[in-house]
């Protein structure tokens, strides 16, 4: 957004200031519950093993499925966004999926599990583009990889502060006649409603309902490129994917956010897996040593983004975003090979404790990659385009979020080796790698399309 005036940018300062903390904590607090209800099932892998009869292949399809559905109603959803609001929206999701979260106690054997993971996704589908949207319509270009950054990072220590929680909560087993991983859905599902009802109750569909800007904060945020809505948008669901699939920009975009999603929710969900296969058996332990691997992914989410610089403002090329990601792929690749040199025994100690750490370098720079990507995306999607196109990349990269947990387990169980699994990361990133360039170009060639 290029400010007209002194007046402009001290107005937009303003604004922002009061959307970073009348608007952002709600946002946060929603996807930081999300993420703990969407990923908890990792650190209950082995009493969904022992109580439910999951074995590593049914847990990591029942993982896997939950992003099938996410991905079928990720578009649809954030068309009834713009329909009924984002408030009334985003509150239906909060409680849908802590209802769902709480009914995965009752898992007796792999369909149960698989039939609530896959209504746990619909349920939750639509909620990050959603937050994305409004990031969109509330803040310039400069400020939205921050945002996005700062979104994902709450992610990422909720699994901090989750994965601790949830063994101790596997401690408990026993409790009130309940099993360990009954007592982890339960006490974790709670809070998603409760933070439905404060999101109904509190948060504004946009700036124009935001009742704590002044007169002159809402019109310089209703002139930022991309925050006012509109109605340009197809209709349909098919309109849509029509104009999205026409789009090479989308297309590349949503190549690559799926291979990305492969190596981090492989991680996410196998992490408990590996620290066990090192021969660490108390639950609460292995709760904090994974902890220690999304310590690596919060920070690379909150660090890289900040080194993000825009040359030009909004409606342009984006910056340094590509240069950036190269250089994660790159951390990927190397922090990957050590892990496998580590654990071979080819060059380096297999040291347990170098091993959690070198897995929190790996999260580090799977991590940082996403706001990067994000970033360079709303540089060139604003408004109601915004809604629907965002949703359509995550939509597609949720496929690499099935795959991942699925191909893990598959490994898994083939080697009897949780570790080899890595060498999925490092071939999805080879292929992110590649597309990189093609991302690149297609963000030129849309900027000059524009100009």
């Amino acid at each position: 957004m290029a400010m007209a005036s002194a007046e402009r940018q001290a107005l937009y300062a303003s604004a922002r200031r009061k959307a970073i903390w009348r608007l952002m904590p709600l946002l946060l607090l929603a996807y930081f519950i999300a993420n703990i209800n969407r990923t908890n099932v990792g650190i209950a892998k082995q009493s969904l093993g022992i109580h439910a009869g999951l074995d590593a292949a049914a847990y990591g399809l029942g993982a896997g499925l939950f992003f099938v559905t996410y991905a079928i109603f990720e578009i649809p959803s954030n068309m009834v966004l713009r329909r009924v609001g984002a408030r009334i929206w985003i509150a239906r999701i909060g409680v849908s999926w802590g209802v769902l979260s709480i009914a995965l106690m009752f898992t007796t054997g792999p369909v149960y599990f698989y039939v609530f993971r896959m209504l746990l996704g619909a349920a939750e589908a639509g909620i990050f583009p959603a937050i994305l949207y409004l990031i969109s319509r509330w803040f310039t270009q400069e400020d939205r990889g921050k945002m996005a950054g700062v979104v994902l990072a709450t992610a990422a220590l909720s699994s901090v502060l989750a994965s601790p929680l949830g063994g101790a909560l596997l401690r408990l087993d026993g409790f009130a006649g309940l099993h360990g991983f009954q007592l982890l859905f339960l006490v974790e599902g709670i809070p998603a409603i409760a933070v439905g009802i404060l999101v109904f109750f509190l948060l504004p569909d946009g700036p124009e309902d935001a009742r704590w800007l002044t007169e002159g904060e809402r019109e310089t945020v209703l002139g930022i490129e991309g925050s006012k809505q509109s109605d340009d948008d197809p209709d349909t669901l098919r309109g849509v994917l029509a104009r999205a699939l026409a789009s090479p920009l989308l297309l590349v975009a949503a190549l690559v956010y799926a291979l990305n999603m492969l190596a981090a929710y492989g991680i996410i969900f196998f992490t408990p897996s590996i620290i066990f296969a090192m021969g660490v058996e108390n639950t609460f332990h292995v709760g904090l040593l994974a902890a220690i691997v999304s310590v690596g992914s919060a920070l690379g989410l909150l660090l890289v983004p900040r080194l993000i610089r825009s040359r030009e403002g909004a409606g342009t090329v984006p910056g340094n975003e590509i240069r950036l990601a190269a250089w994660t792929i790159a951390g990927i690749l190397l922090t990957s090979a050590l892990f496998l040199l580590s654990d071979s025994g080819l060059g380096l100690p297999a040291n347990h404790g170098l091993q959690i750490g070198i897995l929190a370098m790996i999260m580090f720079f799977v991590s940082a990659f996403q706001p990067l990507l994000w970033s360079a995306l709303m540089s060139r999607l604003a408004g109601a385009v915004a809604a629907t196109g965002l949703a359509f990349v995550s939509m597609f990269g949720q496929i690499g979020s099935f795959v991942g947990p699925f191909a893990f387990g598959r490994v898994e169980q083939t080697t009897g080796d949780a570790n080899a699994s890595v060498w999925l990361i490092l071939a999805a990133t080879v292929g992110a790698g590649a597309l990189l360039p093609v991302l690149a170009r297609r963000l030129r060639a849309d900027w000059r399309a524009s100009s």
